[in-house]
């Protein structure tokens, strides 16, 4: 609660089957009009986020947020493929549509006046799950609503120091629960950590650790890295 970073929760469509693309969709989009990359952004989901670094996932967001006032009529290639979903896109409330919202039809659920935090270098990790799992991510993808990004002072450090035994113990002894027993790794669960500031020695050596984890992970995400995490331990 003490640390200079900034907690954020991921994006909510409203429609991930229509604002959410793939690799072959999004490269579609931008050859019929190449202004489509300038609201077409890579995407992270929860099953997406591993220890250390994410898996490469080839998803895209159509980022429409309210906040950045997009004239769809400037994309033409991505409102008609929006168009494509009919009814289930337009915000009336009725059933298999979205949440009525004053948002126009186009536009994402949330608002996201934060979305310049996603392209800073930032720690992310699912906000729901039974592994805890912390990744470092400076590639400036977004991420959906099911994960939380921290930005600010240090978070490589704090991602190999969550990612450590100690900070699972500790996570898993004051997190909440849900009803099946998954943790719920929210601000409130993350506030009671007692993690010292590191000097910069202590900064330098740990992220010196991460960097070859991260390094390996690159190449091989499941490649064993234990003896270097014991050495984080």
């Amino acid at each position: 609660s003490e640390w200079d970073i900034n907690i954020n929760r991921g994006v909510l469509t409203g429609l991930n089957e229509a604002f959410i693309i793939d690799e072959a969709k999004n490269n579609e989009l931008q050859k019929i009009d190449p202004k489509s990359s300038n609201i077409l952004k890579p995407l992270l989901r929860g099953r997406d986020i591993q220890k250390y670094i994410p898996d490469n996932n080839e998803k895209w967001l159509i980022a429409t947020f309210p906040s950045l006032k997009i004239d769809i009529n400037n994309y033409d290639a991505i409102k008609n493929y929006l168009l494509t979903f009919g009814k289930s896109i337009h915000q009336t409330g009725e059933k298999g549509s979205r949440k009525k919202t004053n948002h126009k039809w186009f536009e994402t659920q949330d608002n996201i006046a934060f979305w310049k935090e996603f392209a800073k270098p930032k720690l992310i990790w699912k906000r729901i799950g039974s592994i805890l799992r912390f990744c470092y991510d400076e590639s400036g993808a977004y991420c959906l609503d099911s994960t939380c990004i921290a930005t600010g002072s240090k978070v490589k450090f704090l991602c190999a120091v969550l990612n450590s035994k100690l900070c699972n113990q500790e996570l898993f002894r004051l997190s909440p629960k849900t009803g099946t027993g998954d943790l719920i790794i929210s601000v409130q669960a993350l506030n009671p950590l007692k993690i010292p500031i590191p000097s910069e020695t202590q900064e330098r050596d740990i992220c010196q650790l991460l960097d070859k984890i991260i390094d390996i992970k690159k190449i091989d995400n499941k490649a064993d890295t234990s003896l270097i995490e014991e050495k984080i331990d």
